[in-house]
């Protein structure tokens, strides 16, 4: 057992962040402000293998495990540019084709990943059911060797820039997932308006009788592949979290060496310097456990790797937002202004408490199975 990446994952990490500063925050932010898409990072990134970097080499990826997407999500999102759909698309998508798939799907959907032409967006939240994938209303049902579509989702992410959306339906034996294209007769997303500066929106969908081949479930056994989809998305969202609390803690740090008052830097002071020292040590912490869920996730051991992969996420959700405030109040009231780049990350950063699964049921979810406590939902 190491507490060391190897070179190669390494090497990947230098490369992406590389990449990832030559576009940086204000790239982001801009793309945000203008209502435009990170297009050019999206293809550039693609085109460096960055993307597929998980996608079996079969179909043109690199062959990697979760742990080197992890390390190109985290990458980009310390040097300012939080993907989410980097979260949705090849982690848990491209995760559950891959596993579950048939060869002809796998060759139909999981090389437009590596290349970064095909992007899939994933809808399992619905308005009355929350967290609780039991009361899913959405339903599949047979009509001939076809499947009928009907129901709703919200709050799912990217689906204007996504060709196919893998749904979570229910059926009349259990939960199936459906790869469902965006141009279906039927289907009908209307954005959400938030308080989110991101390129990438959020959207609700309506399904009315939307007519699906028999090939467009994934896998035999909707539940097994949901919760296999899960895993990587958990660790996906601990890994931009914790690249968003190393940026801003850089930008906190950069900016106590330099800002003098009363004839030294702020950063000589324990006012300031303690409460980042405190940070670095907590995100060096969620940085290990996200390591440590996507270490067992590769060697398939997905019960432990879901106990590692909600900590993990309830860790670096936790340090996220305690990075970005203290970065502002590190700022003062430049830490407000536009210019310096933190204030716009505050919603975004709050986001990583909720979604993809809330800083509660993952502690209901370490309390029963961790700790064997009582269920309490």
């Amino acid at each position: 057992m190491s507490f060391v990446e190897s070179q190669e994952r390494r090497d990947l990490r230098a490369a992406v962040h590389q990449l990832g500063s030559k576009y940086g925050e204000s790239y982001f932010y801009g793309a945000a402000a203008r209502g435009a898409k990170t297009t050019e990072l999206w293809d550039e990134a693609a085109t460096a293998g960055y993307l597929g970097v998980s996608i079996p080499e079969e179909y043109g990826g690199g062959g990697g495990d979760i742990g080197d997407l992890a390390a190109v999500v985290e990458e980009l999102a310390t040097a300012g540019c939080p993907l989410l759909l980097l979260v949705v698309s090849p982690a848990i998508v491209g995760t559950i084709i891959a596993r579950s798939g048939t060869d002809e799907q796998k060759q139909r959907w999981l090389p437009g990943l590596a290349t970064g032409e095909a992007r899939y967006a994933f809808a399992i939240t619905e308005p009355d059911a929350g967290s609780n994938s039991h009361q899913i209303i959405t339903r599949a049902r047979r009509d001939g060797s076809d499947w009928v579509l009907n129901g709703r989702k919200t709050y799912i992410s990217g689906v204007d820039e996504a060709g196919h959306v893998l749904v979570v339906a229910r059926t009349e034996t259990g939960l199936a997932l459906f790869m469902v294209p965006t141009d279906a007769d039927g289907f009908v997303h209307q954005r959400i308006e938030t308080g989110l500066v991101s390129p990438e929106k959020q959207f609700g969908l309506f399904f009315d009788d939307v007519r699906l081949p028999a090939d467009a479930v994934v896998g035999s056994s909707g539940l097994d592949q949901l919760f296999a989809g899960l895993n990587p998305e958990r660790i996906m969202a601990a890994s931009q979290a914790t690249g968003t609390a190393r940026w801003a803690l850089r930008k906190a740090v950069d900016y106590a060496r330099q800002r003098e008052v009363w004839g030294a830097p702020i950063g000589t002071h324990q006012g300031i310097a303690h409460p980042l020292a405190q940070i670095h040590v907590e995100i060096e912490a969620a940085r290990l456990l996200t390591q440590k869920a996507a270490a067992l996730d590769a060697a398939g051991d997905l019960l432990a790797a879901g106990e590692a992969a909600n900590m993990a996420k309830y860790a670096a959700g936790e340090v996220a937002c305690k990075a970005v405030d203290q970065a502002i109040q590190t700022h003062g009231g430049n830490g407000l202004a536009v210019e310096y780049g933190l204030v716009q990350a505050l919603a975004n950063v709050r986001l990583s408490r909720i979604a993809p699964v809330s800083r509660e049921m993952a502690l209901n979810f370490i309390a029963q199975f961790s700790l064997k406590l009582p269920r309490s939902y």
